[in-house]
């Protein structure tokens, strides 16, 4: 198989594994954003905005029951149409241009050991750069699609703390009055009886333009190109433990060198395993920059910038405040990781034996 049809099949698989790892695990996806989106004062120990749907204490099962209960199944997939076509623009960039690379990197590296450099394999820093240059052009490409995502998994939850927000100013200005009339009793109800709907994908395109213009699209861009690191690292963990498993079979003469769907899958685990922790603060300050800021006139809530969200979540919620929903993310995103890898490889094989047949018809067709 020729390199370009290398890069394109891998691209392809790496988008329908992707693909498949998001539908089954988006709804942990969903309750995971929420969590990092919500805003603790360290001092207060509750929510800026105390809501009982705000949920900041319960387990991530619980929560998910909450969802379901107060907003049905499609609280857990707001924001899946958008999130597929990113999941499958982002698999499909990345991978397509990560075995560009990678063709490139190895054929550096076959030259340098024609030249006696080296053994003609390629280092661990070599696919660090290889998974950075496909990383940040997949992060180019596809932030707007991710920002989108953001807001409508977040925009129940924007909703309920503004409504929050309009009930307290309503018994604030009750109590300095020192009187609670049926007024007010009738204002705290109608906004009692509001239930926030998820919004869809051109409403939430909307609200982002009519916030900050075209530039709103690429909100949380820094800490996502910083972000880029995760795969880099992820890959390299992939790349170096599947290297080493196919060098130890080799050693050892065994039947084959391939790994096995379930060996790829526990590779992916642990890949995935360690890049997720390393990185984790920085997508809670993405998701914190692409979810919806004007909550409730509060400027706890609100961040201008990757510097002014950072300082704000140490000065306000301390350094706890870089985990929220740690535990949530890593069952969710080593699962899919470990799902898209397994689906990846099964599919490039199937590939690689269709594309041999092919070759193989073709010959006897000539001959």
């Amino acid at each position: 198989m020729s390199s370009n049809s290398n890069a394109v099949a891998n691209g392809l698989a790496g988008a329908g594994g992707g693909i498949v790892a998001q539908i089954i695990t988006y709804p942990l996806q969903t309750v995971n954003t929420r969590q990092q989106t919500e805003r603790i004062d360290k001092k207060k120990k509750q929510p800026q905005t105390p809501s009982k749907h705000s949920g900041t204490t319960t387990g991530t099962l619980l929560q998910i029951l909450q969802v379901v209960r107060s907003e049905g199944w499609g609280g857990l997939y707001s924001g899946l149409r958008p999130s597929l076509l990113g999941t499958a623009a982002s698999q499909g960039i990345y991978y397509y241009f990560y075995q560009v690379f990678k063709n490139k990197a190895e054929s550096i590296a076959a030259v340098r050991k024609a030249r006696g450099l080296g053994d003609g394999t390629v280092g661990m820093f070599s696919w660090l750069v290889v998974a950075a240059i496909a990383g940040s052009l997949n992060v180019l490409l596809t932030n707007p699609i991710w920002v989108l995502v953001t807001r409508m998994q977040t925009q129940t939850q924007a909703e309920r703390k503004i409504i929050e927000g309009k009930k307290q100013a309503l018994l604030r200005e009750a109590s300095e009055r020192s009187s609670i009339d049926s007024t007010l009793q009738e204002k705290l109800a109608e906004l009692d009886s509001i239930k926030p709907h998820p919004y869809g994908t051109l409403q939430a395109a909307r609200e982002v333009y009519s916030e900050a213009g075209i530039t709103g699209f690429w909100k949380g861009i820094i800490p996502t190109l910083i972000m880029v690191c995760n795969p880099s690292i992820q890959f390299m963990i992939y790349e170096s433990s599947s290297k080493h498993l196919r060098a130890k079979r080799s050693a050892n003469k065994q039947g084959y060198k391939n790994v096995t769907a379930l060996e790829v899958f526990l590779l992916g685990a642990l890949a995935k395993l360690g890049a997720t922790v390393s990185t984790y603060p920085l997508l809670v300050v993405k998701s914190r920059l692409q979810a919806k800021q004007e909550i409730g006139g509060n400027n706890l809530l609100r961040y201008s910038g990757t510097l002014d969200a950072i300082v704000k979540m140490i000065r306000y919620e301390g350094l706890t405040g870089f985990y929220k929903g740690m535990s949530t993310k890593i069952v969710q995103s080593v699962f899919a990781a470990s799902v898209l890898f397994m689906i990846k490889e099964e599919l490039v094989k199937a590939y690689m034996v269709l594309a041999d047949k092919s070759k193989k018809h073709l010959i006897i067709s000539n001959s």
